[in-house]
C-alpha cells in the first residue's frame, strides 16, 4: 500500500480527503497533520510516500513544508490541494506533481495519486513566486495576442516556452510552434513577471518548464526547457538568478 499523509488546518477538509483516499485502490492515510510544522515532524516519523497537502495554512504554509521535505534524504511526493484557482494553476499543470482544487473530487484525487512524482526546487521556486505575485496584487493575462497572415491568433501564456528577441521583432515559441508578436522583450517582461524570468537581453524563459543549466566546452551558458529541443542561451549577468532559481 501507498502511504499518504494528510496535510490541512481545517479538521472537516481532512475527513473529507480521508474518505476519499479509503475509495482508491493501494492507498492508505498513514496519519494526518494540521499545520506546517507538524506536516514536517510527521514526514520525518512517518515518512510518507505521498503528502497530501493544503497550500495556505498558518504560520507555515504547504510551499514552505514542501522546501523542507526536499531535504529528507527520501523525499515524499507532494500533491498540493487549495481553493485558490487564481495565481498557480498553470504552474502546477507540470508531470512532477499534482494540484487539486476544492473541493476535491474522488476522479481527480485518484489521478493526481496516480501522476504524482518529486516536486523539484525549480518548480518550488515558480510556486513562491507565483504565490508572493498573489499576495501583492499581481496577476498576468492568461492569453497573449499575435499578429499573423490568419489575422489575430491568441496564445495562451501556459503554453509558452520562451520568447526571444531578434533585432526589432520578438518571437514566441509555445507547444503550437512559434509566432511573431508586436510587443517588445520588455514590455511581456512585465507583464509576465514573475512566471517568466528574463536570462538574456534577448530571452525569456517560463518557469515551469525549466529544468537544467548547462555550460559549454567554451564556457557560454544555457537552458535546458522541458519540451524543448533548443536550449536558451544564459548571459553572465543573469546567471546567478537563474542558479538561485535551480537551487
Amino acid at each position: 500500500m501507498i502511504r499518504v499523509l494528510i496535510v490541512d488546518d481545517e479538521s472537516l477538509a481532512r475527513e473529507r480527503l480521508k474518505r476519499l483516499l479509503a475509495e482508491v485502490e493501494g492507498y492508505v492515510c498513514c496519519g494526518e497533520a494540521a499545520n506546517g510544522a507538524e506536516a514536517v515532524a510527521k514526514s520525518l516519523r512517518l515518512e510518507p510516500d505521498i503528502v497530501l497537502m493544503d497550500i495556505r495554512m498558518p504560520e507555515m504554509d504547504g510551499l514552505s513544508v514542501a522546501e523542507k521535505l526536499m531535504d529528507m534524504s527520501r523525499p515524499p511526493a507532494v500533491i498540493f490541494c487549495t481553493a485558490y484557482d487564481q495565481y498557480a494553476v498553470a504552474a502546477f499543470q507540470v508531470q512532477a506533481m499534482g494540484y487539486l482544487l476544492k473541493p476535491v473530487r474522488r476522479e481527480a484525487l485518484a489521478q493526481a495519486l496516480a501522476q504524482a512524482g518529486r516536486l523539484n526546487r525549480a518548480q518550488l521556486s515558480g510556486l513562491q513566486r507565483e504565490l508572493q505575485a498573489a499576495d501583492s496584487g499581481g496577476d498576468i493575462p492568461q492569453y497573449l495576442s499575435a499578429r499573423t497572415h490568419r489575422g489575430i491568433q491568441r496564445i495562451e501564456v501556459a503554453q509558452i516556452y520562451y520568447a526571444m528577441a531578434d533585432q526589432k521583432y520578438v518571437t514566441l515559441y509555445h507547444t503550437g510552434g512559434e509566432v511573431l508578436v508586436d510587443d517588445s522583450l520588455k514590455e511581456l517582461e512585465e507583464r509576465l513577471a514573475p512566471q517568466f524570468l528574463r536570462v538574456h537581453r534577448s530571452a525569456l524563459i517560463n518557469l515551469r518548464y525549466l529544468e537544467a543549466l548547462r555550460r559549454d566546452t567554451r564556457g557560454n551558458y544555457s537552458v535546458v526547457l522541458r519540451g524543448v529541443e533548443q536550449e536558451v542561451p544564459v548571459s553572465r549577468r543573469m546567471l546567478a538568478q537563474v542558479k538561485e532559481v535551480l537551487q
